[in-house]
């Protein structure tokens, strides 16, 4: 079977990754993002000098196409390429003159342009729906506003225009806009994913070295755990003789038994050991034996099991067991993990208080919560009650005889099943464990 990453690799694999895609998205987002600002802005002042050039200018003059002498699209007297109408309209909306611009306007669609020029507050405006822009411009009294002579253009009618509006189709320029957006996303799209797969390969490789040294500390505490075992049983069985023998002098005696004692604390400790190697093992290659578990019926067993250690302690264990919940995984480390957290509450519980055992089910997943009453976990310790050989309070455990190995078993038992465990300590609701399947 193919051997996975260590959940905590590939954590950092995965957060190398999104910061990775993090930075260059938004690198690629601004770039892209000021050029679409700066095309709008373009197209904005190329519509605006094109409809100040029309409202300034003779009505009967036909535009030129392209410039006349001058460089990036403009005449020397500032002539644009847009083609602009503009139309005359005397003080009651109606059409006097309209310019001799070779383009066709619908009546109708005039018609709203000229009405919404002349009720406007502004002096410019966008049909957003019909991609026209406009400007308009009112004559003032003595006709002094433009480069013509506006009565003479109209002294046949008997009566002179109140306003000018200006007219320009952006059609073009907003078709072009939507697509430079269309354009530039998908570029975002095909980049961020071009860069997904090369920054999951560059993690990989970058990972390789770690992975292969967090591979070998697994093995070496595995291996060495393993070979204390037998020099371990020997010690034991030794001084386990030589307590029972009587020809030894009392004051040597309690050498022996010391020496018993703290043999039996190596034999724990490599016990413990022995079974974070494991847990690290099926957390990485999947070797758990998985079978159904009736999870409710060995959170009970357990609870069961402390009640005496509690009740030494003059502590009572409540459960509030939801019956019949049932997960995919490997039944004695489940039970090794529900162990680990009741005997962690009957440790650290004050004498005299209920230790919550919490068995319960919600979308989708399970959830076991341990609680205790006693000293408060410093907010700085919570983070790391899950490293190795990591003690909060080192007198507490001495007294307790922990060697810091409990929950990190815990943790790896259930990022082994997928799963998650947290902390949560105040003086007000205690200190819970928290695992999630």
């Amino acid at each position: 079977m193919a051997r996975k990453t260590p959940p905590m690799l590939a954590r950092l694999r995965r957060q190398f990754v999104l910061i990775s895609m993090a930075l260059t998205g938004i690198v690629l987002v601004g770039v892209l993002g000021s050029t679409l600002f700066t095309t709008w802005t373009t197209q904005r002042e190329i519509i605006n000098e094109s409809l100040e050039h029309a409202l300034n200018d003779d009505m009967d003059k036909l535009p030129q196409m392209g410039p006349r002498g001058g460089k990036g699209g403009k005449s020397e007297d500032g002539d644009t390429r847009l083609l602009a109408l503009a139309v005359d309209v005397s003080a009651d909306g109606i059409v006097i003159k309209t310019s001799r611009t070779p383009v066709a306007i619908n009546s109708t669609v005039l018609t709203e342009v000229v009405s919404e020029a002349l009720e406007s507050t502004s002096d410019t405006g966008l049909i957003k729906d019909l991609h026209i822009a406009w400007k308009r411009a009112f004559y003032a009294d003595d006709y002094d506003e433009y480069y013509f002579d506006i009565a003479d253009d109209y002294e046949d009618l008997g009566y002179l225009p109140s306003a000018r509006v200006a007219i320009v189709d952006t059609s073009a320029m907003d078709s072009a806009f939507s697509e430079q957006v269309k354009s530039d996303a998908i570029i975002v799209v095909v980049a961020l994913a071009a860069l997904y797969a090369v920054s999951s390969l560059l993690a990989s490789r970058a990972l390789a070295p770690v992975e292969q040294a967090w591979e070998g500390q697994r093995r070496f505490i595995a291996d060495a755990s393993h070979e204390l075992k037998t020099p371990l049983a020997v010690i034991i069985a030794n001084t386990d003789i030589l307590a029972h023998d009587e020809g030894i002098p009392e004051e040597s005696r309690r050498w022996v038994e010391s020496t018993a004692d703290e043999a039996s604390h190596m034999r724990s400790l490599v016990n413990d050991l022995l079974e974070l190697a494991r847990a690290d093992e099926g957390a990485s290659s999947g070797a758990m034996h998985r079978t159904d578990v009736d999870f409710s019926d060995v959170v009970d067993s357990a609870s069961l099991e402390f009640d005496a250690i509690a009740f030494e302690r003059n502590c009572l264990i409540e459960t509030d067991i939801e019956p019949d919940i049932h997960i995919d995984g490997d039944p004695n480390w489940i039970m090794r993990l529900s162990k680990i957290l009741i005997d962690n509450a009957c440790k650290y519980a004050a004498p005299g208080t209920t230790i919550d055992v919490k068995l319960s089910r919600a979308s989708g997943h399970v959830t076991l919560s341990v609680t205790n009453q006693g000293n408060v976990i410093d907010p700085e310790d919570l983070p790391h009650l899950f490293d190795r050989f990591y003690r909060s309070d080192k007198a507490r455990d001495r007294e307790t005889g922990g060697f810091g190995l409990g929950l990190a078993i815990a943790k790896g038992i259930a990022e082994a099943h997928g799963g998650t465990i947290s902390a949560t300590s105040t003086a007000e609701a205690g200190t819970t464990f928290t695992v999630t399947l």
